[in-house]
Formats: structure tokens, C-alpha cells, sequence
């Protein structure tokens, strides 16, 4: 047994550390004594040497040792001749336990995409002949090449995944991502469906994500509903989570929450989508629960962009712009497509002033997530910011144009036409037209509002506030339903909602300003009123917004830390 057979062995026992030291010995003595070692035997000593510094990460040394080792094979393929070894017993044959070569270019394809460098990824496994190509060797470039925006190439190598591997499923979400039609995929699948027990629910699955892929939310949410409820697939996570991101999707927030909800509670380590139930918590004002969720999953792991997020989405509902565009940065340092971190780096640039850096954000966020129109909304906001009234009518209508006419893509509209004086009617036509969808569509129910208080509708507003109160509880609704009130002299009922908001959200600083506002003032309608401010000076309340306001000072200068250019 030869000493590369010994390092062999360690490499396969994991012994990595051992691997790297030992090997790097024997390659400095073949250099000083060429002689030393066989061809074969030197091929052999790079790979594992190699494979070792993979394994500790140093991606660009790994390279540059897989290189020599392919190099080495070339010159190996050249002769047959083995070069005798010293002092190793008998010599090994050129053929036997070689390490393989197509396996050497994926982990090179491996470390080059480790180290962003997809162009020589794709370069170094489009090398391998097509039919030398493993299933994960078409799956690594199908990935590559989408990245790199070669649908025809991605789809191509999506598809020859699945002629191997017919149950690869993320290989058929990457062809329904790319606009491949559910049924093409589907007979893909087919011989294998019908070859094997308890598989029928594989073409519904398929059907339901080709629904999620052409932005069909509600199709996509009764589909998953009803593979959910198919006894062997109950309480399935990836399940759960796909729903409440449809939800989400759709405007649904409160079964969105729901469902993530019980997606952790099944699996209590569980990263993926928790970034989206992170920001869905700080927009309801819930930071206590979100700053909770980011330390759970820092604990779970600190390698996940979702975490990152998480905090971010905290800090950027706490006011702290520049600590959110850190966060963000450095989520997309560990996932570039991560839309959550997009949007999350975008809104905060948006908010500092920065619109034309949030821009390219927003459009980063499109281009990986083409269906969620959330990431049009951002875009939509930095063009209306910049006074790109145009622009932002032309996003718009397109959006409506290509994810059809809804609740969401009707207000989406609607609030662009809302800042064009001109077209105050077709804002006003389109508002209605959502709300007969959905009547429930909070987005909507605020911009109509303020359409009615534009035009000092007061009584139609309240009328129309009340109504969306009935059957859900949301801080803006209530907040507005205080402004509406005020104008109609209704202080204290105004106060009660102004007080329910701030419940609901006691970082809602409209709210505040409304209670500050009224606390200053005498209703000449309501006599208790002085004395009900004097007992609301007493309570306190104040002097905890002031401890906040320091609290706040304290991190501004902290926050120059992280400073982002």
C-alpha cells in the first residue's frame, strides 16, 4: 500500500485537515524529486489536496490546485508510461482509483460560483461533453445559465435533469419558472407517476406551481389548498410555507402570517420564508415578535440571508435607515437572490434620499421575482419620488397588463393616476372596480379614503372606513378613521381610534402626532375634553415617547458604523 493510497483513504474517511497536511508534504518532495512519484500518483496528490482546501473554504487556492491537476491528467493522457515511485512498494496503474476528471471541473465550477464568478462556472462545465454530463453537472449549469438570463440553455439542461432523474423537482419549479407550460412539464414526469404507488398528487403539485410561475395567485392558492388537505401531504412545511407565500403574494396578510405560524410551529428550525413572515410582522408594528424571530433564526444560522432580513425589517420600521442598509447589504452578500433583501437594501436607499441606487434595487428584485408585485410598488414609489410621474404611468400600466386585472393591480394603478390631477376620475373608477373585487383589500380602502378626503367626503369616508373595520382590525384604517372623525368634530370618538391604532402599532408616529394634536386643542363640542388630556399628560405616555426619542439618539450614533457608500 503506497503512501498515496494512505491519503486516499483519509480523504474518503473526511480526514480533510490530515489530507491537507500530508499531501502538501508529498507535493513539495515531488518537486524537489520529480521522480518521486508517478504521474498518476502527482494527479492524484493535487485532487486531494485540492478537495481539501475546498472543504476549508479557500475557494481561489482550490483552483489554482485543481488546474494543475487537470493539467497534470493532460499530460497523463499523453503517455502510458508509469514513472516508477521510491520508496511506496509497488506502483499503481495509470487507470486504477484515478480520481475522475468531470468530477475535478465541478468543483472547480463549484468554487469559481463560490467566488462570483459564474462566467468561468459556466465556462469550465460547458467543456464537458454533453453526454460526460452528470445530473447534477445539467442542473449546476441549468441554474448558471438562468442567472445569466440563457433561457433557451437553462431550459435545455432543466430538461435533460429530468430525462435522468425524473423526480428532480426543483430542476420542473426551474422549467415552470421559465415559462415552460405545466403539461410539457408534466409528461416529463409521467411514465414515473404511473410506475409507482401513492404519486397521483405529483401533476396536481405540478399544476399548482405552474399556476404560481404566470402569477395566477388564487388558482395557485386553491390548488395547494387542496394538495394540503390530501391526508399523506398534511402539515408538509415546504407546503405551508409555499401557501403563506401565496398569500402574501396576494395581499392576504392575515393568512399569510397564519400559515407561516404554523409552518414554525411544525418545524421550530425552519429559515426559508422567514423572511417574508419577518416583514409581514413589522409592517403590522409587531417588533418585539420580529426582534425575537431574527435572534431565533442567528441562532439557527448566521449563513442565511433570512435572518439578516429579519433585523433589517426591524430596524427599518424602528426609523434606522442606515443599520437596515447594512442588514440588507449583507444579505445579499450571502444569497444575491434573495428578493426580500433587495427590496429591504431598496426601500432604505429609497427612504435616505438615495432613489436612483434604490431604483436598481427595485428592478434586480424584478428581474428575479417577476410575479410579486410588491417589487413593482417599489420601483412605482422611487419613480413618483423622483417627480417621474411618466415613468412610474407606464410601470403601471404594464404591470396591469401583464398580471391581469385584480384587487392589487387596479389599486396599483389607481395610486398612480391619484398623482396626476388629471386623471383623479380614473383613480376614483378603478378604486371602485378593486373594492367590488375585494372588498377587504386594505390598500385600497386607503386609497380610497383619501380620494374622499381629498374631496372633503368626510361621511362617505367614515361610512367607507367603518365598513372595512368590521371585519378586520389594521392601525392605518384606524388612524385614518380618527382623521376623518376630527373633521367632522367627533374628538373623542377620534381619540378612541387614534388609541386602538397605537395598540395595534405604537411606533405609528401619525397617530401620535394626531393624540398630540387633539391634546393641544379644546373641543368647543365636548366639554370632558381638557380634563381627559390632563389625565392623558399624567400618564406617563409622554415621557415614554421622549425615552424613546433618546433611545433613538443613541443609535443615530451608532449607526455610523454602519455607513454604507
Amino acid at each position: 500500500m503506497s503512501v498515496v493510497d494512505h491519503v486516499r483513504e483519509m480523504a474518503a474517511a473526511g480526514l480533510h485537515s490530515n489530507v491537507r497536511l500530508l499531501s502538501g508534504l508529498l507535493l513539495t518532495m515531488s518537486g524537489n524529486n520529480p521522480e518521486l512519484f508517478s504521474p498518476s500518483q502527482k494527479y492524484q496528490l493535487l485532487v486531494y489536496h485540492a478537495d481539501s482546501l475546498f472543504h476549508d473554504k479557500e475557494y481561489r487556492n482550490a483552483v489554482s490546485k485543481y488546474t494543475m491537476a487537470l493539467q497534470q491528467k493532460k499530460a497523463l493522457s499523453k503517455t502510458s508510461k508509469v514513472r516508477p515511485s521510491t520508496g511506496n512498494g509497488a506502483s499503481t496503474p495509470q487507470n486504477q482509483c484515478l480520481p475522475s476528471e468531470i468530477e475535478v471541473k465541478y468543483k472547480m465550477a463549484e468554487c469559481y460560483t463560490m467566488l462570483k464568478q459564474d462566467k468561468d462556472a459556466i465556462a469550465i462545465l460547458d467543456g464537458i461533453p454533453s453526454r460526460q454530463r452528470t445530473p447534477k453537472i445539467n442542473m449546476m449549469l441549468a441554474n448558471l445559465y438562468k442567472k445569466a438570463g440563457q433561457e433557451r440553455s437553462s431550459v435545455t439542461s432543466y430538461k435533460e435533469v429530468l430525462r435522468q432523474c425524473p423526480l428532480a423537482l426543483d430542476a420542473i419549479l426551474g422549467l415552470l419558472s421559465l415559462s415552460v407550460k405545466g403539461a410539457e412539464v408534466a409528461s416529463m414526469t409521467m411514465n414515473v407517476i404511473q410506475s409507482i404507488p401513492n404519486l397521483d398528487w405529483l401533476s396536481v403539485w405540478i399544476k399548482a406551481y405552474a399556476f404560481v410561475h404566470t402569477g395566477d395567485n388564487t388558482r395557485a392558492i386553491n390548488t395547494i389548498c387542496s394538495l394540503e388537505k390530501k391526508s399523506l401531504l398534511r402539515d408538509n412545511v415546504d407546503i405551508l410555507g409555499s401557501l403563506a407565500d401565496l398569500y402574501f403574494r396576494a395581499g392576504d396578510n392575515k393568512n399569510a402570517i397564519l400559515k407561516f405560524e404554523q409552518a414554525q410551529m411544525l418545524d421550530p428550525y425552519l429559515i426559508k420564508g422567514m423572511d417574508v413572515y419577518g416583514y409581514l410582522l413589522a409592517r403590522e408594528g409587531r417588533l418585539e415578535d420580529v426582534e425575537n424571530l431574527g435572534c431565533r433564526l442567528f441562532n439557527i444560522s448566521d449563513q442565511h440571508a433570512e435572518p439578516w432580513v429579519v433585523s433589517g425589517c426591524h430596524s427599518f420600521y424602528s426609523k434606522r435607515y442606515s443599520r437596515a442598509l447594512y442588514l440588507g447589504a449583507k444579505a445579499i452578500q450571502l444569497n444575491s437572490n434573495s428578493v426580500q433583501a433587495l427590496l429591504l437594501k431598496g426601500a432604505a436607499l429609497r427612504n435616505m434620499g438615495r432613489v436612483q441606487e434604490a431604483i436598481i434595487h427595485f428592478r434586480e428584485a424584478i428581474r428575479l421575482a417577476p410575479c410579486r408585485l410588491d417589487c413593482y410598488e417599489g420601483l412605482i414609489e422611487c419613480y413618483l419620488a423622483s417627480n417621474g410621474l411618466r415613468e412610474a404611468t407606464v410601470m403601471a400600466n404594464n404591470v396591469y397588463k401583464t398580471l391581469g386585472a385584480n384587487a392589487q393591480t387596479l389599486t396599483l394603478l389607481a395610486t398612480v393616476c391619484l398623482e396626476d390631477p388629471v386623471a383623479q376620475e380614473k383613480a376614483k373608477t378603478l378604486l371602485d372596480k378593486a373594492l367590488t373585487q375585494r372588498p377587504d383589500y386594505i390598500k385600497a380602502v386607503v386609497k380610497k379614503a383619501e380620494l374622499l378626503s381629498r374631496e372633503q367626503k368626510y361621511d362617505d369616508g367614515i361610512a367607507l372606513l367603518r365598513n372595512a373595520l368590521a371585519n378586520q382590525s389594521d392601525c392605518i384604517l384606524h388612524r385614518m378613521l380618527g382623521d376623518f372623525l376630527v373633521a367632522v368634530n367627533e374628538y373623542q370618538e377620534a381619540m378612541d381610534q387614534y388609541s386602538i391604532a397605537l395598540s395595534l402599532d405604537p411606533n405609528d408616529q401619525k397617530s401620535l402626532e394626531g393624540m398630540q394634536k387633539m391634546e393641544k386643542e379644546e373641543s368647543p363640542t365636548d366639554a370632558t375634553q381638557e380634563e381627559d388630556v390632563d389625565d392623558m399628560e399624567g400618564s406617563g405616555e409622554e415621557g415614554d415617547l421622549e425615552g424613546s426619542d433618546s433611545e433613538a439618539a443613541q443609535w443615530a450614533d451608532q449607526e455610523q458604523w454602519f455607513g454604507m457608500q
